[in-house]
């Protein structure tokens, strides 16, 4: 019987053992990507090469400007692969004008379009549960709704988000 015990015992310490050491690497890998992401931003600052801000981004390709959290850390913006990536010092979530929560992990990426937010990874909203988001559109100039694709199609008024929030810290993405 003591063996029995011991052999759980042990079972259990080396699940828990993974579980600390997974949170441990995940924490780093966010970390790393922060610190690369405010690296290449330094970089292009040095060599003179300046960047618009993120809402002015966003608009120039007919999407809401307050789509990403005010409090953002940097972002980088591929224009030949039309690759975004925006960083965040740890992930957040924003309540919108119309009730609506968007999660945001540390880094989110996505293809960038006129209109569209494609391919993304790193945000939710919730509708009952938590559900990734992976496409974001509008469908023209003077279209006044935005589409939230999370596994359904979610129509959201479009000045729920031209207006930069600032973001809430979470505990986990």
């Amino acid at each position: 019987m003591e063996k029995a015990i011991t052999k759980v015992g042990s079972i259990l310490i080396s699940k828990k053992a993974k579980q600390e050491l997974s949170t441990i690497t995940d924490e780093l890998s966010s970390i790393s990507s922060t610190i690369e992401g405010k690296a290449k931003w330094v970089y292009n600052k040095l060599k003179g090469k300046t960047q618009k801000p993120l809402p002015d981004l966003l608009r120039d390709f007919n999407l809401p400007a307050g789509l990403f959290p005010q409090n953002i850390t940097c972002y980088e913006f591929d224009e030949p692969r039309s690759k975004l990536i925006v960083y965040m010092s740890s992930p957040c979530e924003v309540c919108f004008k119309d009730s609506s929560i968007v999660r945001y992990a540390n880094r989110v990426k996505a293809t960038l379009s006129k209109g569209k937010l494609a391919h993304i990874e790193g945000m939710k909203t919730k509708v009952l549960v938590w559900v990734k988001v992976t496409s974001i559109n509008v469908e023209s100039y003077t279209s006044d709704k935005v589409w939230f694709i999370a596994g359904v199609k979610k129509c959201r008024p479009k000045h729920a988000y031209q207006i930069l929030r600032d973001a809430v810290k979470v505990d986990e993405f």
